[in-house]
């Protein structure tokens, strides 16, 4: 046998990009509301164009970042989705405060990821000046709405893998 032959390579697994039958939730902001709705609209575009219906997707607005974790919590309790995505902006000011912001909002849906097993995707941008956001919104790129529902159609799929195959028998 060659030596190739002989070495065994490990199993991998990848989650695919096929929203095809899934359901997702958006938990958005209307905070910085002209960068948020380029976001919702990314994400949209980019779940639809992956294969999910449109149907299939629900979009919950809250007041500012802040709040994302605490409905993003709420919807992925719920078991109705298969991933929540968090969409929001938060741009560097006079003082601190966009740091508590982001922290809390990212160590939120972290603990949520953790909590409920379903993907918690962070597609909040966070900035340095609004010029900035916008950019990273999507109005050149493809922007991070459409990023973040990239993240959820991944791991959607992955952690589908993982639940059929352990519901298999099959060591995972």
């Amino acid at each position: 046998m060659k030596a190739a032959e002989e070495k065994r390579m490990p199993r991998e697994h990848k989650g695919s990009l096929n929203g095809t039958g899934r359901s997702f939730a958006i938990v958005a902001s209307r905070y910085s509301k002209v960068i948020t709705e380029q976001l919702v609209g990314g994400a949209i575009e980019c779940l639809t164009q992956h294969g999910c219906s449109a149907e299939a997707i629900e979009v919950f607005w809250v007041p500012g970042s802040f709040e994302l974790p605490l409905v993003a919590r709420r919807v992925a309790q719920s078991g109705r989705f298969d991933a929540v995505l968090a969409l929001g902006c938060v741009i560097r000011g006079q003082t601190t405060h966009h740091e508590y912001i982001a922290k809390e909002v990212a160590q939120g849906l972290s603990r949520i990821a953790w909590e409920t097993g379903r993907p918690a995707v962070f597609g909040v941008i966070t900035a340095e000046t609004m010029e900035q956001a916008i950019e990273r919104a999507g109005i050149k790129t493809a922007g991070r709405g459409w990023e973040a529902a990239l993240t959820a159609l991944e791991m959607a799929d992955l952690l589908s893998q993982l639940d059929a195959s352990a519901g298999g028998g099959q060591r995972v």
